[in-house]
């Protein structure tokens, strides 16, 4: 049983908008409130890059620069799923976006403090 896994991904056109989805299994997790989750997402020939956090109890969320404004980050906790909602996608906006998980408290953008990731969907904005 995975630990996160993601759904949402797909091919959408410029401008266009998807919703991902991380569903958090209570293996290493098993109090929801209290971890922080963020996306992560890797273009091609780039290095994986932080998008977008959310923290315990959604109380602080953080986004990168070329999220701000456009992508929102939201958890449910009832159903144990966090989403990111991505609007006005454009064709730099192509990469597999992965779901991380983290017990810390902080909502960092650094991958190496993040010790739980899912596979990894594709999403690709073309026309």
């Amino acid at each position: 049983q995975e630990t996160l896994v993601e759904s949402g991904g797909g091919l959408v056109h410029p401008g266009g908008t998807l919703r991902l989805s991380c569903k958090v299994n209570d293996r290493i997790f098993t109090d929801f409130d209290r971890c922080t989750l963020a996306w992560f997402r890797r273009s091609p020939g780039k290095k994986r890059s932080f998008v977008a956090g959310i923290g315990w109890f959604g109380v602080i969320t953080n986004y990168a620069d070329s999220a701000k404004g456009r992508f929102t980050i939201s958890r449910d906790d009832a159903s144990r799923t966090i989403y990111l909602q991505m609007n006005d996608l454009q064709p730099a906006d192509t990469a597999v976006y992965s779901c991380a998980g983290s017990l810390g408290y902080s909502v960092t953008m650094n991958e190496g403090d993040y010790n739980y990731w899912g596979q990894g969907i594709q999403v690709t904005v073309s026309s």
